[in-house]
């Protein structure tokens, strides 16, 4: 599956353990084992993975129909999967661009052969840390208008930096380089269920990359400075539901915002 001496096979990594939980086929043993235990201690974390997905198609969806954004950045994208941001953006506007960051070298390989857009608009993929906002945003313009409004997603990615105030930072470094009109889609899990608290401090003894559980107050920082699209920052499923049953809880949360 991979020739990339930089991929470490040796010790579960978020978007391998992630792409295990919503069924895909690229990833190790020791990252279904992660992901397996996960699941053994927080039965529902399959659950979150799978609804953050779903609100990641709503607010692309959103973007596009109801704002007319047709260029997002996209930090922390994983491993592809089924409706990835190009696929949704580029299914409603064909001239979509999409511009990839991430730092998993698996991810990185299989962005180069899976991550073809439409002939109108143009997909891209950025090897990088989230960490790095300068070098991605001047790699983002050679694809991406940054004088017109962005879609900036960052979902489960602000958990990957442990210090708050830098991830809180980051967010607003991003938000800073692109121009009114442009909006945040951010999501990650909150820390208010003992059991899954558990079940992530158990993941991150082995993980290559820890896994920061925040409150909902934290995340909803993340939006400062930004007007919150209706319905604000709430329970995954709950951002602009389609038709159908909802579940009670889930131990993660989400919101949009845009900038003024």
């Amino acid at each position: 599956m991979d020739a990339d001496p930089r991929i470490d096979r040796t010790k579960p990594h978020s978007a391998r353990v992630w792409n295990h939980l919503l069924g895909g086929t690229d990833n190790y043993p020791v990252d279904r084992e992660a992901g397996d235990n996960l699941l053994r201690m927080f039965p529902d974390f399959a659950q979150v993975a799978r609804l953050q997905r779903e609100f990641l198609h709503r607010a692309v969806t959103y973007l596009v129909t109801k704002v007319g954004i047709t260029q997002f950045l996209d930090i922390g994208a994983g491993l592809p999967t089924a409706d990835n941001t190009h696929e949704v953006a580029q299914r409603l506007a064909p001239e979509a661009r999409v511009v990839y960051v991430d730092n998993d070298p698996l991810v990185l390989l299989h962005a180069r052969s899976l991550l073809t857009g439409t002939e109108q608009g143009r997909t891209d993929y950025i090897d990088a840390d989230v960490r790095e906002p300068d070098a991605i945003l001047e790699s983002a313009a050679r694809t991406l208008d940054l004088s017109r409004p962005v879609g900036l997603v960052m979902l489960s990615i602000a958990g990957q930096v442990p210090d708050h105030d830098l991830a809180a930072g980051l967010v607003r470094r991003y938000i800073a380089a692109l121009p009114s009109g442009s909006h945040l889609a951010l999501s990650d899990g909150v820390n208010v269920n003992p059991a899954l608290m558990e079940a992530v401090n158990a993941y991150n003894q082995r993980a290559a990359f820890p896994y920061t559980l925040r409150s909902p107050g934290q995340l909803a920082g993340y939006f400062e400075g930004l007007e919150l699209v209706p319905p604000g920052v709430v329970s995954t499923p709950l951002w602009r539901p389609v038709p159908g049953p909802l579940p009670d809880k889930v131990n993660a949360v989400c919101g949009v915002g845009r900038k003024p």
